[in-house]
């Protein structure tokens, strides 16, 4: 469902389902009930100002009836951010595709307190491109490619290549070096997510998960012989579940460095830009639909030991 509200300022109107009855006789009285307690006198400045849309473009005013639509779009106040000090760059642009090269720590998308700060909102700032959509993720703590579709009209032909497991991923991971593993090793196991938990965790029951680990190189610190050995990974998934990678690892004992939730989620802490999660999404590479060429996308970021 489209929104009536153009992007404004990178970032698009959000989406309120009214109830169908209810004890409020306007839409602006079910509004305030339910988030008058944060800004009311926000929440009445946007109906009176004519920023409060239902699906056909009409806009609501304060006597609107609650039952006279079910869906409406609003501009939501930023919260305040705490600017990321790292730029997203761009490796690719053609008429359909934007290829970023995402940094460490920020967001693909906007979510809870990054809005503004997101890899989304900046590119469209900066590209004037309202249409921009992520064609897949990274998590904010992962650096690399990301895929952005700039025409609606295409952007599903790149979707579908992600959902039919047609884009050949490769990632760079640091991690510990154990003597007793025999690598390389493809990894299969069963993960799932709960809404309500914060980790992903391997279950039993069929794999629905299944990463390949190579150890690439043993990074070795000459000026310490008695420091830990670390090696350079290379990881590439067969399938794409929330953390795998990270899960993956950990499952291996080679839990990846300045990975703060595997093997062991510790105590919440302010972002140490100086200690970055040690995984790189490095490369995607894939059949481009609509030129039916051969493509791979390359990272230009480097992992430091």
């Amino acid at each position: 469902m489209s929104s009536p509200l153009p992007v404004r300022n990178g970032v698009n109107a959000t989406r309120v389902r009214l109830p169908g009855d209810g004890p409020w006789a306007t839409a602006l009285d079910y509004l305030l009930d339910r988030w008058g307690h944060v800004d009311p006198d926000g929440i009445r400045a946007r109906f009176d100002g004519g920023e409060v849309a239902a699906a056909d473009g009409t806009r609501l005013t304060a006597t609107t009836p609650l039952s006279a639509h079910t869906f409406i779009w609003y501009y939501r106040d930023l919260p305040t951010e705490t600017p990321i000090p790292f730029d997203v760059d761009v490796l690719h642009e053609d008429d359909h595709l934007l290829v970023a090269d995402k940094p460490h720590f920020l967001p693909t998308t906007p979510g809870g307190g990054y809005v503004s700060e997101s890899a989304l909102v900046r590119l469209r700032v900066r590209t004037g491109i309202d249409d921009l959509t992520p064609v897949h993720r990274l998590d904010r703590m992962t650096a690399g490619v990301v895929l952005f579709a700039k025409d609606p009209a295409t952007r599903g032909r790149y979707q579908v290549l992600f959902e039919r497991r047609q884009v050949r991923k490769e990632y760079e991971a640091l991690a510990g070096v154990r003597d007793d593993l025999d690598l390389p090793v493809t990894v299969r196991s069963r993960i799932e997510k709960s809404p309500t938990y914060l980790l992903a965790r391997e279950v039993p029951g069929p794999p629905n998960a299944e990463t390949v680990v190579e150890l690439a190189e043993v990074l070795e610190d000459r000026s310490d012989p008695a420091a830990e050995r670390v090696g350079r990974y290379r990881l590439r998934p067969r399938t794409g579940k929330t953390h795998q990678l990270r899960v993956h690892m950990a499952s291996l004992g080679l839990g990846i460095r300045g990975d703060r939730y595997y093997p062991v989620l510790q105590d919440e802490a302010p972002d140490d830009h100086a200690r970055p999660l040690g995984l790189l999404a490095r490369s995607v590479a894939f059949t481009d639909p609509i030129t039916g060429r051969e493509v791979t996308f390359s990272s230009r970021r480097s992992l430091a030991p």
